[in-house]
């Protein structure tokens, strides 16, 4: 079986994207799964192409044992060729994702990653923490674990047989 490709975006990919592609592939390690998986993340915006993810989130990630290390690189039009589900945090972040799909089979891989949400019903969105405390990068961490794993729940039940 071929891997489902999933792409995490922000508008940085110094924070929430590389959360998320941090906390589902330590999921679908944990789970046996990760030949039925590539993972990856990416940036709306050039800004912080290859830095590492911002030290609060690495911080926070560790905390909560994961490690996110990846470099940010910037999403784009080729992206659509080679993932299967492009997974925008934010509204805007849809808008901007969707601003680069080429044809409708671009725009059916685009998703908001709140509503893979399970234990949040309130949450529209996975807020932008950069220019918050640590708490924010708390809830960051709290609501991507939640959406992550309601995320792998659909895919199991939908692609692994």
């Amino acid at each position: 079986m071929k891997p489902k490709k999933i792409l995490f975006i922000c508008l940085g990919n110094i924070c929430r994207s590389p959360a998320a592609e941090g906390i589902m592939q330590q999921l679908v390690d944990e789970q046996g799964l990760s030949d039925h998986f590539l993972i990856d993340s990416a940036a709306i915006g050039p800004w912080h192409i290859g830095d590492l993810p911002d030290s609060r989130m690495r911080r926070c990630g560790a905390k909560h044992g994961y490690t996110f290390n990846n470099r940010a690189r910037q999403f784009s039009a080729d992206d659509f060729d080679h993932f299967d589900l492009i997974i925008g945090m934010d509204h805007d972040n849809l808008r901007a994702i969707r601003s680069k799909a080429r044809s409708t089979a671009d725009e059916t891989k685009i998703h908001l990653m709140a509503d893979y949400l399970r234990h949040h019903p309130n949450q529209s969105t996975i807020p932008d923490p950069y220019y918050g405390i640590e708490r924010d990068f708390e809830l960051v961490i709290e609501l991507l674990e939640d959406a992550c794993q309601g995320l792998l729940d659909e895919l199991k039940t939908n692609t692994i047989q």
